[in-house]
Formats: C-alpha cells, sequence, structure tokens
C-alpha cells in the first residue's frame, strides 16, 4: 500500500477559476465589493470589541468604485482593515485560504453565531481575473506601525510585492481590464451590475464618486473679478463650480431586517416599488422573521394580478447577508411561492463556492417547510380576522393558493378552510360551508360553472330553482378540483359541471308513463334521422323551469377525458372512446314548444316545420353548452332569419 498528499498544478488553477468556477463574468463585481465589505465589517467588530481602540468613533465607512476609460481600469476601494505585507502573502497567495474564515475563528468565542461576515471560501477576490488582465492592490493595515504594500499579479502564477505608497488605512484594488471586457468600464453597465448584487450592503457604496481635490475647489471658490481690456475692474462674481452629488447606491438597513412592528404600509409599497420596479401596488405582504434553527428573514409580496396568466411572472430574490444570490431557487422556496414577488435574506444558507447552489438538502428542506407554514398561518389569520378584506383579494390570490395546493398536499391541509369559492349567489365560501348549506338538494354533489356566459342559461335555471354553483373559470381550476376530489376521497365529494347533469331538483318528481318512454324513443328516432347522427342520444324530462326547451348535457367523467385527449394531442384511443358525439339532448317536456314538436312530428305535412323547429331547439341548446362551429352557427342565423320571415 501507498500513501502520499495529492498535488496541484498551480499554474492551472487561475485559468480554472477564470473559466469554471463562475458562470457570470459579472460576479467579478459582488466578489470584490463583498471583500470591501468585509474589511470594513472585521474593523467594525475590532472596535467593538476593543481590539482597535484608537478609531474615531464616528468615523464614515464606504466602499468607492471608480471607472478609468482612458486607462482602461476599476477600482474598488475602502477604508477597512487592510492588510500587511505578511496578509498578503496568507490571504492573497495562498488560494482557497479565506481571512474572512480565519478571523471568524480567531473572534468565534466573542462574536458569536450572529455574524455578518459575508467571506467563505478564499476564493472569490480571484474572479477579478476574469474581466482583468492585471491586478493590482495597494493596502495599509489598521494595526499601529504598518507599513504599506503593494501586490500586482498578471493573471499567472507570478506576482511582485513592494512597499506601497498608501497613506490612509485601508485597500484599493486596480483591474486593468481587458478589451473584451471593456463593457464593464462603461459607468452604466458598471451601475447595473453594483445595483444587481449591492443594493443592499451594510456599508454605503458609491460610484464615481467626487475625487478629495474636486471637493476641496468647491468647497474654496470664492468670487473672482472681471477686468475689462486695461485691467481695470468692471464686475465680480461667484466662480461656477458645480458641487457633484455624492449619493450611495444602494441601502444598508433593508426594510426585511427590521422589525414588522416598526415597518408602515407605506414603508412596504415603496420598497416593493423600488426592488421590483412595478407601480401597481401588492395586495398584501408577509414578513418573515426566524432566528431559530436558522437565521431567515424576507418579505413576500402577493402582487395584484391583471389577468389570469400573468401569474408565472413571480420573482423571489434571495440573499446571503444581504448579498443578492440568485432569483427564484426552487429549493430554499417552495415551487408554488415563486409566483409571488418577494427577498429572502439567509445568512445560514449552505451555498457552494459560487453561491448559485445549495449543498445541504435536508437544511434547505427545514428552511422550505418553514417559509411554507408562515404564509399558511398569514392568510388563514387574514380569513379569521378580516374576512371581508380577504374576500376581496381572493380573485387575485387564488391562482398562487390553488397551486400550492396542487404542488403540496400538506399546505393544502394547512390552508383548506381558507381556500374560497365564488357562487353563483354573488358569495364567498369554503367547501365545508357549500356543501352544508347544499346538503338537502345537491348532496356532495358540488355543480360549478366554467363560462359565467356560455351556461347562462344553466345558471338562470339554477337559480329559479333556488339552487347555486361555484364559478371555476381558470385553466388552473381543472387539476385543482381533480386533487381536492382525491383529498377530500373519504368524503365521497363530487365535482360536476352544471351541464354535466340534471341535479334532481332541477325535475318533477314524478316516473314515466308507458306512452311517454315510448314518446321518447319516437322523438330520439326524428333528432337522429334530422340531425344524420345515429349516435345522438336523447332524453325528455319534465323540468320545474317551463321556459327552457332543451339543454345538452355531457356527463363529468367523459368531459374530463376529453380534455386530456385534447391536451395530450387527441390521443386516438381517447378519442375513440369519448368522441364528440357523447353529448345528450335533453327535452323539456313542461316547454310549449317541446309540446308542439311533440303534435307537430306527427303531421307528415309538415314535415319541413317538424326539421326546421327541431334543428332549431337542437342549436338553442347546444349553443349554451359550447360554441357552434362556423358552419352549423351559419346556418343558424339563416334558420333564424326564415323562422322571423314566416312569423310575419
Amino acid at each position: 500500500m501507498e500513501k502520499g498528499n495529492l498535488s496541484i498544478h498551480s499554474e492551472n488553477i487561475l485559468p480554472i477559476i477564470k473559466k469554471w468556477l463562475y458562470s457570470d463574468a459579472d460576479i467579478f463585481v459582488r466578489e470584490l465589493v463583498s471583500n470591501a465589505c468585509d474589511a470594513i465589517l472585521k474593523l467594525r467588530k475590532l472596535s467593538d470589541l476593543g481590539e482597535a481602540p484608537n478609531l474615531p468613533k464616528d468615523e464614515k465607512y464606504e466602499i468607492c468604485v471608480r471607472t478609468d476609460k482612458e486607462n482602461k481600469t476599476i477600482t474598488f476601494e475602502d477604508n477597512g482593515v487592510g492588510m500587511t505585507a505578511d496578509e498578503i502573502k496568507e490571504y492573497i497567495n495562498q488560494i482557497a485560504f479565506s481571512g474572512a474564515s480565519a478571523f471568524l475563528e480567531k473572534y468565534q468565542d466573542k462574536i458569536g453565531a450572529d455574524n455578518e461576515i459575508i467571506g467563505h471560501f478564499g476564493l472569490g477576490f480571484y474572479s477579478c481575473f476574469m474581466v482583468a488582465d492585471k491586478v493590482q492592490i495597494d493596502t495599509l493595515s489598521w494595526q499601529d506601525g504598518a507599513t504599506a504594500a503593494r501586490w500586482l499579479c498578471d493573471g499567472g502564477i507570478e506576482y511582485e510585492m513592494s512597499d506601497g505608497k498608501r497613506t490612509s488605512r485601508g485597500t484599493t484594488i486596480t483591474l486593468f481590464v481587458g478589451d473584451e471586457h471593456a463593457e464593464y468600464l462603461e459607468e452604466f453597465n458598471l451601475r447595473a451590475t453594483l445595483t444587481k448584487y449591492c443594493s443592499f450592503l451594510p456599508v454605503e457604496i458609491y460610484l464615481n464618486p467626487p475625487t478629495d481635490e474636486y471637493v476641496e475647489k468647491v468647497e474654496t471658490a470664492e468670487k473672482v473679478e472681471i477686468l475689462d481690456a486695461d485691467g481695470e475692474k468692471l464686475d465680480e462674481k461667484d466662480e461656477k463650480v458645480e458641487k457633484a452629488e455624492r449619493k450611495p447606491l444602494n441601502d444598508t438597513s433593508p426594510l426585511w431586517l427590521k422589525s414588522a412592528n416598526d415597518c408602515s404600509d407605506e414603508d412596504y409599497k415603496a420598497f416593493y416599488k423600488q426592488v421590483f420596479m412595478d407601480f401597481n401596488e401588492p395586495l398584501f405582504w408577509i414578513h418573515l422573521n426566524m432566528d431559530y434553527p436558522f437565521r431567515l428573514k424576507g418579505i413576500l409580496y402577493f402582487p395584484k394580478l391583471k389577468h389570469e396568466l400573468e401569474y408565472i411572472e413571480g420573482q423571489v430574490k434571495l440573499y446571503n447577508n444581504q448579498v443578492y444570490v440568485a432569483d427564484n431557487i426552487k429549493e430554499v422556496i417552495p415551487e408554488y411561492l415563486l409566483l409571488l414577488k418577494g427577498v429572502m435574506d439567509c445568512p445560514d444558507l449552505p451555498l457552494n463556492v459560487s453561491r448559485s447552489f445549495l449543498q445541504n438538502d435536508g437544511y434547505v428542506k427545514k428552511m422550505s417547510g418553514y417559509i411554507s407554514r408562515k404564509v399558511a398561518d398569514k392568510l388563514n389569520s387574514l380569513n379569521k380576522k378580516d374576512g371581508e378584506k380577504y374576500q376581496s383579494y381572493w380573485d387575485d390570490i387564488s391562482p398562487f393558493i390553488k397551486y400550492g395546493c396542487i404542488k403540496e398536499a400538506d399546505f393544502y391541509d394547512k390552508i383548506k378552510a381558507a381556500v374560497l369559492y365564488k357562487t353563483t349567489n354573488g358569495d364567498y365560501v369554503n367547501l365545508e360551508e357549500f356543501l352544508a348549506r347544499n346538503a338537502e338538494k345537491t348532496g356532495k354533489t358540488v355543480f360549478y360553472v366554467s363560462d359565467d356566459q356560455l351556461q347562462a342559461q344553466y345558471i338562470k335555471m339554477f337559480k329559479e330553482q333556488q339552487l347555486e354553483a361555484l364559478y371555476l373559470t381558470t385553466k388552473l381550476d381543472n387539476p385543482f378540483i381533480s386533487y381536492v376530489e382525491n383529498y377530500e376521497r373519504e368524503k365521497e365529494v363530487q365535482f360536476n359541471r352544471i351541464d354535466s347533469d340534471l341535479s334532481t331538483a332541477l325535475k318533477q318528481d314524478k316516473a314515466a308513463t308507458e306512452e311517454e318512454t315510448k314518446q321518447q324513443e319516437e322523438v330520439e328516432k326524428l333528432f337522429q334521422e334530422i340531425l344524420a347522427n345515429k349516435n345522438l342520444k336523447v332524453q325528455i324530462e319534465t323540468l320545474k323551469s317551463e321556459s327552457i326547451s332543451a339543454v345538452v348535457l355531457l356527463s363529468e367523467q367523459v368531459r374530463r377525458m376529453q380534455e386530456m385527449s385534447r391536451a395530450y394531442g387527441g390521443m386516438e384511443s381517447l378519442q375513440g372512446m369519448f368522441g364528440g358525439d357523447a353529448e345528450t339532448l335533453v327535452l323539456n317536456r313542461s316547454n310549449k314548444l317541446v309540446q308542439a314538436l311533440f303534435k307537430l312530428k306527427d303531421e307528415q305535412s309538415r314535415r319541413d316545420d317538424t326539421e326546421l323547429i327541431s334543428r332549431q331547439i337542437y342549436d338553442l341548446a347546444m349553443m349554451s353548452h359550447k360554441p357552434l362551429p362556423n358552419e352549423q352557427m351559419t346556418k343558424f342565423i339563416e334558420r333564424s332569419n326564415l323562422i322571423l320571415e314566416r312569423i310575419l
């Protein structure tokens, strides 16, 4: 057996980091600004711990990023702890040696678990070689008697170190940007990248702020004399020196870090507009704040939808110690909540080196479960405490909730009392309430409307008999009701579309006589001949409503199978089993037009009239069931005109 140590060819490390460690070139901005932020946070910690007693109490900490298109450089400057030459050798020359981790290990007992240090792997600095041909570090440590140091490297394994000229504490990193990444020299592009990754870092960040020399010029500007050609004084005026605005581009205290009690509704709305550039106000929001077993803070917004399909455009931004990581990470955020908008900051996220993927599945599942529970608690609370307001939100938030129920059984179990349904009476109820108040008339069958205009005739029938149905009109409702039926299987709850079956409450309770049975056979044969459809099923019922001549029914099971067939590209086997001839034409014996047709059908001399009325009754019934094909609609209009002419 042979044992030994693995060896690494150092000349291959930087090319690997440059090409493969990070997926996007702009990551270098995030990493260098994060390192600068860490340098300042370390100094703050040292000051708080009494390790750096000579620091001014009113010290202003900041990070300055500057571009120089002429010299093709970008500089990142901070006034944090700085480094000595020995620390450069330790933290920079040793790849993957993390200064942040070393700092935390040294002061672990004093800092505790609630630290703000961002760095972890000791690789972030090297991301600068993704865009730079050469990198220079100028630094001066906070320690008394420290000497300034300079480090220079062109991306290979060789570097140069010498005494530096920096006179103030902190670090400046200068990138000599290569031609292929010259776009980062444009202030607009660099500002967009800083805004993307660093909008909420805890240290103020300035992009191309005015220099000290320029500020001094502004502050010392005086009046100047205006002389004539002979040198005589004509007038005097203020020297025109415009004062550049010095404003940080980040918010160092984002709303999610504050207590919900300290945030007003206006604060939440303003933050929503700032982060998502959405000037439509959100419906409501959930403030997340957890310290155990992991730290998690955030705000989830329920946006107002403009149309049904808009709910797919959600965006949940994930942060790690106020550093942007990514949008919509499904491992952390329950999939259905990705339809919302929000921000979440979890310092304990088990991220990989590039901070783009997660490593600890069990840990992440606990986070996901917590978030799901908090959302359910908020919705249940809102429904109980302010039901009227919750109902006003329902049409907008129902896609989120229904999708969540389909995706997570546990979520439906927690939220089912707050899952509302709009009824044809115009109010909102949950399923249990609806079943309770309709038990005598429709039992465990729940009738629903999928198109209130197309099915207006059926709705009218229901209302006339004091029956009610639910409005389930979105594309998400079909899979949702299938899910609910399966969940409520023990209760034998069944959803039927309002045109799938006739409730016994709509019909007069009497058995058909022998004569009526024979009449039904004759009428069915008549319609089959006139419509040239031998498979057409015709049924005669005595409905309580006399105004309706006929309706078309299609059983719920057959309709769902037809929809499945269409969804899967018209599977031939399903088409054969559940084709277009599965509807049943139900004639209303109580209707005068139908009664007249029964008499007319036996008069051979009026066969044309019989055919005309039969076709019209069929088309009228079919129009309340589904849109007529173009050719059939054209014939219906022609026939209607002919009937009107005969009446006149």
